[in-house]
């Protein structure tokens, strides 16, 4: 399953599901459109906000400065902006972190 991601003049945009107070940090997959990522923080003051965004540079190979939450801040269900980034480049970066 593919994910849908918009562009615009600043990069692009995907949505993700996060699932905080997990085991582990991981990207799981695809789930309604959506990317869902499991998060060992917990949703308080931000700090599963800040995981989301490491865990997504680390994994699209990207500063976390150049990624931000465009939506959904205080919600599970969040828009993630990423700059600097073609759709080519996105995909094949997260293509490994896919099953």
């Amino acid at each position: 399953m593919s994910l849908p991601i918009k562009k615009n003049d600043h990069g692009l945009q995907f949505s993700v599901t996060i699932q905080p107070r997990a085991s582990r940090n991981e990207i799981v997959g695809v789930h309604n459109d959506t990317l869902k990522i499991k998060l060992t923080a917990p949703p308080v003051e931000g700090a599963a906000n800040k995981a989301c965004l490491q865990l997504l540079g680390k994994v699209l190979g990207v500063a976390p400065s150049k990624l931000s939450i465009v939506n959904g801040a205080s919600s599970r269900s969040k828009v993630i902006q990423v700059e600097g980034l073609d759709e080519a480049r996105f995909r094949e970066q997260l293509r490994p972190h896919l099953s």
